[in-house]
């Protein structure tokens, strides 16, 4: 059972201002989640249980995932200095 991968408007912006070589990596990383969206390595974030995060090299691809409506919405893509400000 396939997931829709959703990447929101801010999420958009951040990938946009990456390097051409980081935005084709964490874009695989980002599609593969429709086919896994709790792959090995995911992590919940604490004190967000709505909210998960995977590693992406220096990168972090923060996303929410709706079961119900198999969708993932991906909702920040920042590096990892940044993203959880």
């Amino acid at each position: 059972m396939a997931y829709t991968v959703i990447v929101a408007a801010p999420a958009a912006r951040d990938l946009r201002k990456l390097p051409e070589d980081a935005r084709r990596r964490i874009g695989r990383r980002i599609d593969a989640l429709a086919g896994d969206p709790r792959p090995h390595g995911v992590r919940q974030l604490k004190g967000l249980p709505e909210l998960y995060r995977v590693r992406i090299g220096e990168y972090r691809a923060i996303y929410q995932i709706q079961d119900r409506e198999l969708l993932v919405l991906v909702v920040q893509v920042r590096h990892r200095r940044e993203v959880y400000r």
